[in-house]
């Protein structure tokens, strides 16, 4: 990584990334339209929370890609017990070559699912209010749903980051979460999809979404994997068209904004650290280019120093 983005991304780190600029995936995002009526549908019928089920399918299945969710529909990584007398397959999980349930449809596996939360072990969870996610996530926790020791907290994320506690109310249209709506604009649904999405994190910042090039990536690829045209991305960049993004660089797959996000209000400056240019600051608050010289007064000339102040809103 060259100096320049060293910098960026000493910065990045400095400005705490998980606030900064939220890890969100594109996989996700697929998986919470195709399956949030299902999980709405449940919660009608049973009383489960549907941020619970869909953060349960999210984190079980991978999002719908596992081996589970492909060969047996299992959304839920149930495994063969009681009386169940369908279908398994085996798997290794705890143990070498375990049995698990294997459904018919995603239907199936979502309604044996509010089925096998009714036991006896769970039903202090349906005592909890049905917007209460937290006190459900540390419920199956508590009641072994699962072996992991930060299970819990990985729900209580998902349902955050995904603002899946809005389909608790039970509409899955009006209550559809901004951060979705957005993302399906910024990039077509026949691309979310993408093996390029399984390899590469979209962070949202700012009310857009960039990604980080990795080794190998040009904008060619970018620009199939993505949908949006290399006119668009070298604009929405503020880079010429001979311009090739090296390892590291910030790609934003919308426009950017006028100034920094409101997160920076209270302090809208930026103090110029060794080696940054002004592309360098717009692209870390996910600025104009243009924007960030006319919020300082700045000749197109005009050139920065480390130490200098600059306006950011």
């Amino acid at each position: 990584m060259n100096l320049r983005l060293s910098c960026i991304f000493a910065l990045l780190l400095s400005l705490h990334l998980h606030i900064f600029a939220q890890r969100t995936n594109q996989a996700y995002w697929a998986y919470i339209d195709q399956y949030k009526s299902l999980a709405i549908e449940q919660m009608n019928k049973y009383r489960i929370p549907a941020s619970i089920t869909l953060a349960q399918g999210l984190l079980e299945s991978r999002a719908g890609q596992s081996e589970l969710v492909t060969k047996a529909n299992n959304h839920f990584g149930i495994k063969v017990s009681g009386n169940w007398t369908g279908g398994y397959i085996l798997m290794n999980d705890d143990a070498p070559n375990e049995k698990f349930r294997k459904y018919r449809s995603d239907r199936e596996s979502y309604e044996d699912h509010s089925r096998f939360l009714q036991g006896k072990r769970y039903q202090g969870l349906f005592r909890l209010n049905i917007i209460d996610y937290k006190g459900w996530a540390r419920g199956l926790k508590a009641a072994g749903y699962a072996t992991s020791p930060t299970y819990a907290e990985a729900l209580i994320r998902i349902i955050e980051m995904y603002e899946l506690y809005k389909f608790d109310s039970g509409n899955s249209t009006r209550n559809q979460t901004k951060q979705e709506r957005k993302t399906a604009a910024a990039i077509p649904v026949s691309n979310v999809q993408s093996r390029f999405f399984q390899t590469h994190t979209l962070y949202s910042h700012n009310k857009n979404y960039f990604i980080v090039m990795e080794v190998g990536d040009n904008m060619a690829t970018i620009s199939k994997e993505t949908g949006i045209s290399l006119r668009k991305l070298y604009q929405y960049n503020d880079l010429p068209r001979d311009y090739a993004p090296v390892q590291g660089d910030l790609i934003y797959l919308k426009k950017k904004q006028k100034r920094a996000s409101k997160q920076f209000k209270e302090k809208p400056i930026h103090i110029v650290e060794p080696n940054q240019s002004l592309f360098d600051i717009s692209q870390l608050y996910g600025i104009r280019l243009k924007s960030l010289y006319k919020l300082n007064k700045f000749e197109p000339d005009h050139e920065i120093k480390p130490g200098d102040i600059l306006r950011i809103r």
